[in-house]
């Protein structure tokens, strides 16, 4: 995600014409590539990110944690608070 709003900066530091940025062309032979760059990395990281099961794991850790908080929360409404068993 800070790539893609990095490239997205650069393209509108450009149209504004804002610091070094605004002097760069959009030739091919040019600084195009200044401009694309931060886009192929993103979509290099989310592929990479998405391969190696980064985010598939990250999903799995974000629905325990949901499991555990439904969890307690069902125990505390039932009054049935798991700390109250460890001061017995």
């Amino acid at each position: 995600m800070v790539l893609v709003l990095l490239g997205v900066a650069l393209i509108v530091m450009n149209l504004a014409g804002i610091g070094p940025v605004g002097t760069w062309n959009w030739d091919i032979t040019g600084d195009l590539w200044k401009f694309i760059a931060p886009f192929l990395g993103a979509v290099l990281w989310w592929g990479w990110a998405d391969m190696s099961g980064l985010n598939k794991r990250r999903e799995m850790e974000k629905m325990e944690e949901k499991k555990r908080m439904r969890r307690r929360e069902n125990l505390q409404a039932l009054g049935m608070d798991p700390r109250a068993k460890r001061k017995r």
